[in-house]
This record gives C-alpha cells, sequence and structure tokens, in this order.
C-alpha cells in the first residue's frame, strides 16, 4: 500500500494526524506534500494548527482531518 493510500485511510478512520504522527506510524517525512497530492485528487482534508508542548517550550504543528 503507498504512502498516500495508508494516510488516506488513516484520515478517512476519523483520525487526525500529525507530521510525528505520519513519521511514527508510516515512515513518511514529508506529510504536507501528501496531502497536497490527495487533495489534488479531490480528497477534502482540512488543516488546523495544533500547539504541542515539548522539553523545549511550545511548538505548533500542523494537525490534519478528513472532512467528510
Amino acid at each position: 500500500m503507498s504512502q498516500n493510500n495508508k494516510i488516506l485511510s488513516h484520515l478517512k478512520s476519523g483520525y487526525p494526524l500529525t507530521p510525528k504522527d505520519a513519521q511514527e506510524l508510516f515512515g513518511v517525512y514529508r506529510l504536507s506534500a501528501r496531502v497536497y497530492d490527495l487533495t489534488q485528487k479531490g480528497h477534502p482534508i482540512v488543516s488546523a494548527r495544533k500547539t504541542v508542548i515539548t522539553r523545549n517550550g511550545k511548538t505548533i504543528v500542523a494537525e490534519y482531518r478528513y472532512a467528510s
């Protein structure tokens, strides 16, 4: 199964996905590029900013969801 198909299946299942999650679950290092591919094929994927607390402070990351 391709990276795009794995990501699409995950999102369609109702789970959100962040770049860190994509890296850990699917070995995807450029989630935004894969999301771009999927939106160009007509899949309604939306993103929101999410604040993540790290050891070095706060970081803002994108969180993607399938908009059904």
